[in-house]
């Protein structure tokens, strides 16, 4: 069983794509949508509500995890691969790999969250992956909430993508997507930047990566594969939004308390 943790639904979008990738693999899902964002929050913080989430999801008997908030695999990665006892993945890695991959030599952006850029993550992964920092790196803080109004075209969407990023048109070769929500919003940000510029998505990459990992067809029966999703809050229009993100309406939803990690 595959566990998903992030600070709210934008991680949902990760899961989406290790549905499709591992259609096999059963998942459960983790938003802390009581104390979304994790992106105002100090490291240690972060570090300390990731381990509620890790210790919650292990209860469960998750035999991998994905961390699929950016803030928290910038900030809390490495604490949960050193402390857990099973594989540990992350969306910056994954994504920066793939950016590689795809254009090797290439002039890389990548755009976030400004807690995400702040943090460096990404810019650091970079320069180890290729020896230099990316070509950009900013902050596009409204397009989480565009993502989650469900304005992901039309002419504020365009507006707002076009004021973030009109000077980029024509001068990247990839554009890694570094927030979980910004999948939602990639037509838009696509004709901003020019057919040239490939886009890449860390939720797409990390299936990739787990779908190496895992042995599909040990979880492969005859019953389909369970999915549970669990939040810590359940908040106006909760359902509307998880459906966006998820790309179908989910049959139960579960909210749940975090107690303090056992470790």
């Amino acid at each position: 069983m595959i566990g998903v943790f992030d600070s709210g639904v934008g991680g949902l979008t990760v899961l989406r794509a290790i549905r499709q990738r591992l259609p096999h693999e059963p998942t459960i899902y983790l938003g802390d949508t009581a104390r979304v964002p994790y992106g105002t929050k100090s490291p240690e913080v972060v570090i300390r509500y990731s381990r509620n989430n890790a210790s919650l999801l292990l209860r469960q008997g998750v035999q991998m995890l994905v961390v699929a908030c950016n803030t928290a695999s910038a900030h809390a990665l490495e604490v949960l691969r050193a402390e857990l006892p099973v594989p540990v993945f992350g969306v910056v890695e994954p994504g920066v790999e793939a950016a590689v991959r795809a254009r090797p030599g290439g002039r890389i952006g990548v755009i976030g969250t400004a807690g995400t850029i702040a943090s460096g993550a990404y810019q650091r992964a970079i320069e180890a992956r290729t020896g230099t920092p990316p070509t950009v790196a900013r902050a596009c803080p409204l397009f989480v909430p565009l993502a989650e109004e469900g304005w992901t075209e039309g002419p504020i969407a365009e507006a707002i993508a076009e004021r973030y990023l009109g000077d980029l048109r024509g001068k990247l070769d990839v554009l890694i997507l570094g927030c979980t929500h910004y999948p939602l919003l990639r037509s838009v940000i696509q004709e901003v930047v020019g057919p040239n510029t490939l886009l890449v998505d860390s939720g797409a990459s990390v299936a990739e990566v787990l779908a190496a990992e895992a042995t599909e067809a040990k979880g492969a029966t005859d019953r389909p594969p369970t999915h549970r999703l669990l939040v810590t809050d359940v908040p106006a229009r909760f359902e509307e939004v998880v459906t966006r993100f998820l790309g179908e309406r989910p049959e139960r939803v579960e909210q749940v308390d975090l107690e303090p990690s056992l470790w």
